[in-house]
């Protein structure tokens, strides 16, 4: 069986961001030149998340503002997680959307449905960070 192992590397400006990363999965499968299997692409970090998802600002929104009144980053003091660090938020955020995505490949492309792309998720920002990309 080939493989192909590439990561990816991110550095957000900001604490939390949402990055499309679609565009630099399938330049990796290109590289690869595997013609069918499958695409896993897994954040390394246990404050980062990928997730598969619509690209629509407003959903963007709608996500920062679920995931805030579901893990509010403040007041720190609420996380006891927090003695050490101010993330425990970044933490419970990554739980929610998910570590990695496995996805199709067909005919050398990945096997989206409508409107379907890959996203990195930053919780816990402004530190060089990395994705992992496996295809099989």
């Amino acid at each position: 069986m080939k493989s192909y192992r590439k990561e990816l590397w991110f550095e957000t400006s900001k604490r939390r961001e949402l990055i499309n990363i679609t565009r630099d999965v399938e330049d990796c499968l290109a590289e690869s030149r595997i013609k069918e299997g499958m695409a896993l692409v897994n954040a390394m970090h246990i404050t980062s998340s990928i997730f598969i998802n619509d690209d629509e600002s407003g959903l963007h929104h709608d996500f920062e503002v679920w995931l805030e009144k579901l893990a509010p980053e403040k007041p720190y003091a609420q996380y006891k997680h927090n003695g050490f660090e101010d993330n425990a938020d970044a933490h419970l955020k990554r739980t929610i959307m998910g570590r990695e995505v496995v996805v199709a490949i067909t005919q050398g492309k990945l096997d989206f449905g409508p409107w379907e792309q890959i996203f990195y998720g930053e919780f816990d920002g402004m530190r060089r960070k990395r994705v992992f990309n496996e295809f099989l």
